[in-house]
């Protein structure tokens, strides 16, 4: 089955680039766009879209509290794929806050477009490590860290899933997080799974982003 994907943007153009390059692939089908976060609700419900690309910039409702009104509204929510202009933005890092798996840049390569799709969709891995690092490091100081060591807190990982939270931080994925543990694949999705509901994340970039802002790993 292809994953599919719904656009939202309030540019035609960035979504017809879009269009363009995932139709290419014969893994991924683009089933629906909008041009503002306001329509994405009943469209996710309509499509059941596995991939929502969307910008974090629309005039009426931003990617940021789209991507909010989606994960408190539907059931079985999609996967949600920041669209953005600038990587060093502070909404980019308040959409992952509030949700996103991950962000792409406007500008990127057909290649890397079709990579973030594909990664997110299959949600084993974080999409541009460095780059949710560097984020953390710059807007993720404030009364939201109290709130991240406190979910640590209660979390009460034990060792192995707390080396495999440090290893998703670094961006590896399951099969080379078990190859750096020397462990089989199934047993770190397992840790993987224990990690995310002791921390009460959607998916690893959550885990990611609450793992910098507690303080259980430094994000410069």
């Amino acid at each position: 089955m292809p994953v599919t994907v719904l656009l939202v943007d309030d540019e035609p153009l960035v979504r017809a680039g879009l269009r363009a390059v995932l139709e290419a692939q014969s893994d991924i089908e683009v089933v629906g766009e909008a041009a503002d976060g306001a329509a994405v609700i009943p469209l996710v419900r309509q499509l059941r879209p596995d991939v929502v690309a969307m910008d974090v910039r629309m005039p009426l409702l931003d990617g940021i509290e789209a991507t909010r009104a989606v994960l408190r509204t539907v059931a079985d929510p999609p996967k949600i794929l920041v669209v953005t202009t600038f990587e060093n933005d502070e909404y980019v890092y308040e959409a992952l806050r509030a949700g996103a798996d991950g962000f792409l840049l406007k500008r990127a390569r057909p290649a890397e477009i079709v990579h973030a799709v594909r990664l997110v969709a299959a949600g084993e891995s974080l999409l541009f490590p460095a780059s949710v690092r560097q984020l953390a490091a710059q807007y993720g100081d404030g009364s939201g860290n109290r709130a991240a060591r406190a979910v640590l807190e209660r979390a009460r990982l034990t060792e192995r899933e707390a080396e495999v939270l440090r290893l998703m931080t670094r961006g590896l994925s399951n099969a080379e997080i078990a190859d750096r543990l020397v462990v089989g694949t199934e047993t770190v999705k397992s840790h993987v799974s224990a990690v995310l509901a002791k921390l009460g994340a959607r998916d690893r970039t959550q885990a990611v982003i609450t793992a910098y802002e507690s303080g259980f790993v430094a994000p410069g």
